[in-house]
């Protein structure tokens, strides 16, 4: 059996994973504060938005970048440092580093490496969302970023479809229509719950189907990163109303067979988004894409 044990020594270099406000600079912690103010360098995703938190409680550390883009390089002279006995902090923009933020890697190694690794918890975006959401927190899935494209976008969502915990993701405002319309698209019309601007001046639940969502997303302008919080599968005839007609045609199959009953191209368009979920222009341009392929 082989098992790996750390301990935090005066000699030894130490690593802290720091979580900082996800909004709201109060949600910051004492103890936070104190790690920072005691580490000889602080890791970040973004060294401007750790300045900014860093500047605001008057922290004068030396900070280095650690991001998606340069973590093995970075990560190698993080561990030389960790080596040479250095204190070192881990901080991503917000909330708690290696969760959707990179931070995983370096924790990997500096444990097989036999660093201290210590948390230094404070706020998270999904389980702040998910308290409040109103949909059930005993059982839970956190799901992060889905793929972008749509083969494996598809692929992630056919395999939680029947997932029975509530399931968490983060995305984009600019994606954040089209991901909850694949989702509408592959589980049916499911409760949900739109969580945006959390602990902010203008945080932000929206709670409903995810046609309701949808509906809302359409006739507003989507604005900050949004936490999505989705009912998992009860296993009720609701939940399989996924299982219709159309759901093996493909768009410009679904298009056709509107145009097919009496519809001009237009109204059939629309029709075939409402029935997915998406918007008039996503089918439009599949369609169009598709028709020339």
């Amino acid at each position: 059996m082989n098992v790996q044990r750390s301990f935090s020594s005066e000699q030894s270099g130490t690593l802290y994973l720091v979580a900082t406000p996800i909004g709201n600079l109060d949600d910051i912690t004492v103890r936070c504060l104190e790690t920072l103010r005691s580490v000889d360098v602080i890791a970040c995703e973004d060294t401007r938005q750790t300045r900014k938190l860093l500047n605001h409680f008057q922290i004068d550390k030396r900070t280095v970048s650690y991001h998606e883009h340069n973590k093995e390089a970075s990560g190698n002279g993080l561990l030389q440092w960790l080596a040479e006995g250095k204190k070192i902090a881990l901080v991503s923009d917000a909330g708690l580093p290696a969760i959707s933020d990179p931070g995983a890697e370096l924790v990997r190694d500096a444990t097989a490496a036999g660093f201290p690794v210590i948390p230094v918890p404070g706020a998270n975006a999904a389980l702040t969302a998910l308290i409040a959401s109103g949909l059930p927190t005993d059982r839970f899935v956190f799901c992060g970023f889905l793929g972008r494209e749509n083969k494996e976008r598809r692929e992630e969502l056919e395999r939680l479809k029947k997932y029975p915990e509530t399931l968490i993701f983060y995305e984009a405002p600019h994606r954040i229509e089209k991901t909850l319309g694949a989702i509408r698209e592959a589980w049916g019309n499911r409760r949900a719950v739109l969580a945006r601007e959390l602990t902010k001046r203008y945080e932000e639940f929206v709670r409903g189907t995810i046609d309701e969502l949808l509906e809302w997303l359409r006739e507003g302008e989507a604005r900050g990163e949004f936490c999505l919080i989705v009912e998992g599968y009860t296993g009720t005839l609701e939940d399989e109303e996924v299982d219709v007609w159309w759901n093996s045609l493909s768009v410009v199959e679904h298009v056709d067979q509107y145009c097919e009953q009496g519809l001009n191209k237009k109204d059939a368009i629309k029709k075939a988004a409402d029935d997915r979920g998406v918007s008039k222009r996503d089918v439009y341009n599949e369609y169009h894409r598709d028709q020339a392929e």
